[in-house]
């Protein structure tokens, strides 16, 4: 059981190290607002 939850664990951290590195996480605040502005 353990070695699984190791995997795992490493499989989370792996992919938020890529998330990051990839720029996801670089502007937080634009998506958010973007629902309330129309630009139709």
């Amino acid at each position: 059981m353990l070695p699984i939850a190791l995997a795992l664990a490493g499989a989370a951290v792996c992919g938020f190290v890529w998330m990051v590195r990839s720029g996801q996480c670089d502007d937080l605040d634009t998506p958010a607002t973007r629902v309330l502005i129309d630009e139709d």
